[in-house]
């Protein structure tokens, strides 16, 4: 049995097949854990919902901002972009199937000294904490109410976390937090515009990962979102995203022995930027 973390997949559905017949995934044997953004901006995000779903429980996958975003315009909620690729899935017979099915994803999960998460965690938070936070957002997204959750979801303010904050505003920090964010402060305000390498920094602001003292980094922080910073693993960080949208390998690491699988994929649009 192997546990392989994989990178954002975003549609490239070929690519996604291509790596697991590289590793040798077996549904009945291995297991997979995605760090989010599943779908969008790539050609088959529906033929990856599917897949990933219907690997049941030999898959995990935690929410990403295009996830998200996905589950917000179905709901008849956020802003639609040019490059969305999401049409299909929206005219799909078994839309509201698989509407329920990512709308119950968790937005963290914790295992031994692992923890998934698709962007990262404010230097404030433990893991703890931060999984007592994703939960109260899982709560929010299957509630009955849940599409007022949702039309309420989108946006960067506040910026910083504080543990007076309630009702719409501390919802939207924890996914901002969990799904948008790079650089933060010392403080952990969080900087949303920047979107270049991590030696690159805002003024007054370092990486996420990077910030003295954070409380996270007893746990090893799996996380993507972040093409521009590529693969990075070091002590407590294991970082996925390699650009596989804008041409750059898809990435996958094995974490009984943390062997690196790596696969060459083609660009599946034409890259306007680093997401």
């Amino acid at each position: 049995m192997a546990t392989y973390a994989i990178g954002d997949i975003q549609g490239c559905f070929q690519s996604l097949r291509r790596l697991l017949d590289l590793v040798a995934f077996n549904a009945g044997r291995d297991r997979l854990w995605f760090v989010g953004d599943l779908v969008n901006r790539g050609p088959h995000s529906l033929e990856v919902l599917r897949f990933v779903r219907d690997l049941g429980e030999a898959a995990l996958t935690v929410h990403g901002n295009h996830d998200l975003h996905l589950v917000m315009v179905d709901a008849g909620f956020g802003k639609k972009n040019d490059d969305d690729t999401i049409a299909p899935i929206l005219a799909a017979p078994d839309r509201a199937e698989l509407m329920a099915w990512l709308r119950s994803r968790p937005l963290m999960h914790v295992e031994g000294e692992y923890a998934l998460v698709h962007a990262g965690l404010v230097p404030q938070w433990t893991v703890g904490r931060a999984m007592e936070l994703a939960a109260e957002v899982e709560s929010a997204l299957m509630a009955e109410n849940h599409r007022e959750f949702l039309a309420h979801l989108f946006g960067s303010k506040p910026t910083a976390w504080d543990e007076s904050l309630t009702g719409w505003d501390r919802l939207r920090l924890i996914v901002n937090a969990m799904t948008r964010m790079r650089f933060c402060t010392r403080e952990g305000a969080i900087e949303f515009r920047t979107k270049g390498p991590a030696d690159a920094p805002p003024p007054g602001c370092l990486p996420w990962f990077a910030v003295p003292g954070r409380k996270s980094a007893d746990h090893t922080l799996i996380c993507g979102h972040w093409s521009a910073l590529g693969l990075r693993i070091e002590p407590g960080l294991m970082a996925l995203d390699s650009g596989c949208l804008w041409g750059g390998p898809l990435t996958a690491i094995r974490l009984e022995d943390r062997k690196v699988f790596q696969l060459p994929c083609p660009p599946s649009v034409a890259p306007s930027g680093w997401e």
